[in-house]
């Protein structure tokens, strides 16, 4: 029986038609204009354009991730060997490879026992690590991992600052109400905002599960133990540290986690009183202008938009890696009246475990909307990726990828180990393939870009 009187009915529409209401009933949230599902994930909705696709990446990564681990701590292992044959290692050096192996194996474990509901059963074939993950890099799991860290144990100075800055544009005007809470990673500015600024109702959303699961428990009151690994460890016994996770207390009411992606988040026109985007603006992966609309979109009429973070857009098309003074210019025309504005320079993740922290220069600004702009068209995935009974054409970029992939494989398949560079040169150039000048550059070439791939660390 769909409940209509669910807190969250009202602010939500369909991630995929972008006109239909959601409600919620027993299998999860559905829209009744196009008739999609939304299922509920680890007591968190997944209200994403498309959520087995969605749900399948984070699977894959998750997969890779605990994989990885493991492979790390084995690789830690026959490193101590070697070292330890060739050179005998300080007990120093053998305690802390000691510790950070098993601090991999134990992470891995506890990892899967914490994001259980992604867990792949079975273990990751060749297949699935040849077709990858769609999501780049920065979106991966732990990119924003040692967030969890100073959001939940260590960076209560960091914590207060980051608050701080919001509370001064926050704190003396109209009352917070029904607030957004966009990006909000492992979820401690949300926490803070919604336990001493008292918004009517929070709504945290981000697109990383591991993030939102944590989220999820620490504002529930509960503890969540997960290893730090400091990028420079202080001491020996700082390689690997088990961090016991929590809030301060449990949150109060009020508040809802959800799974959404910023580009096509779900949520209705002039839904909100207030949304906030931490440290968001500048890696969402689309231009401010655009970005600007879709915030307006969601804020009533007078409603403020509370940014805070870093300005460093050094990864977009270099007319949209913008000033602050473009940045605000920007604003004006996406609607907004200009801003109330606060620069602070604060401390950026400095674990009392690492030597590597820094001081980030970060804006605050407090805009309201004074005019209602355009939305942005959403974002249009082709014919043959929404609709899985159409054919898919071969596309040059299609073309280019399977020549390349045949061409890898025979190569691979050449390697059989019996054969040298030189006989794996020499049947290249029989099957015409490369002239005999080219071929064993070539192959070597291959075979190095292959060996470094698998001494690096991937992200997931």
């Amino acid at each position: 029986m769909t409940d209509v009187a669910h807190p969250l009915t009202e602010l939500l529409c369909c991630p995929r038609c972008t006109r239909g209401k959601l409600a919620l009933d027993s299998a999860g949230w559905s829209c009744a204009t196009c008739g999609s599902g939304f299922p509920v994930v680890g007591a968190v909705p997944w209200l994403v354009r498309e959520p087995p696709e969605s749900l399948a990446e984070w699977r894959t990564r998750l997969g890779f991730l605990t994989r990885q681990l493991r492979d790390d701590a084995a690789r830690i292992e026959r490193e101590l060997a070697t070292v330890s044959e060739a050179t005998p290692a300080s007990d120093r050096t053998v305690q802390r490879l000691v510790r950070q192996s098993d601090a991999c194996r134990d992470q891995a474990v506890r990892i899967e026992k914490f994001l259980q509901p992604l867990v792949l059963p079975g273990v990751l074939a060749p297949v699935q690590r040849g077709l990858g993950t769609a999501m780049p890099s920065e979106q991966g799991l732990t990119n924003y991992y040692v967030n969890l860290h100073r959001d939940w144990c260590w960076g209560d100075e960091e914590n207060d600052a980051s608050l701080t800055e919001c509370r001064a544009l926050l704190g003396n005007g109209p009352a917070l109400g029904r607030t957004l809470i966009l990006g909000a990673g492992a979820g401690r500015l949300a926490y803070d905002i919604h336990m001493q600024l008292e918004p009517s109702l929070t709504i945290v959303s981000d697109i990383n599960p591991l993030l939102l699961f944590a989220a999820r428990e620490m504002f529930a009151g509960h503890e969540l133990q997960l290893y730090e690994f400091p990028i420079a460890p202080r001491a020996p016994a700082d390689v690997a540290l088990l961090r016991t996770l929590r809030a301060p207390q449990s949150a109060r009411a009020g508040y809802h986690l959800i799974a959404a992606d910023a580009l096509d988040a779900p949520f209705a026109s002039n839904a909100f009183d207030t949304v906030v985007t931490p440290w968001l603006i500048d890696v969402v992966g689309e231009p401010l202008p655009t970005f600007a609309a879709r915030i307006n979109q969601w804020l009533k009429p007078g409603g403020r938009w509370i940014n805070t973070g870093s300005l460093a857009f050094n990864r977009a098309a270099f007319a949209d890696r913008l000033s602050l003074d473009e940045a605000l210019s920007v604003l004006v025309t996406a609607g907004f009246a200009p801003p109330e504005l606060r620069e602070a320079t604060i401390a950026y993740m400095r674990s009392p475990a690492s030597r590597h922290s820094r001081l980030e220069t970060i804006v605050t600004w407090s805009a309201s909307k004074r005019a209602q702009v355009d939305p942005p068209a959403p974002r249009r995935l082709p014919a043959w990726l929404t609709n899985s009974t159409m054919p898919v054409p071969r596309t040059a970029s299609i073309e280019f990828e399977s020549v390349s992939a045949r061409v890898h494989a025979f190569l691979l398949a050449l390697v059989n180990g019996e054969r040298s560079v030189n006989d794996m040169a020499r049947l290249i150039v029989e099957q015409r393939l490369l002239p005999a000048d080219a071929a064993e550059a070539a192959v070597k070439r291959f075979l190095r870009r292959t060996f470094d791939a698998s001494e690096q660390r991937d992200q997931y």
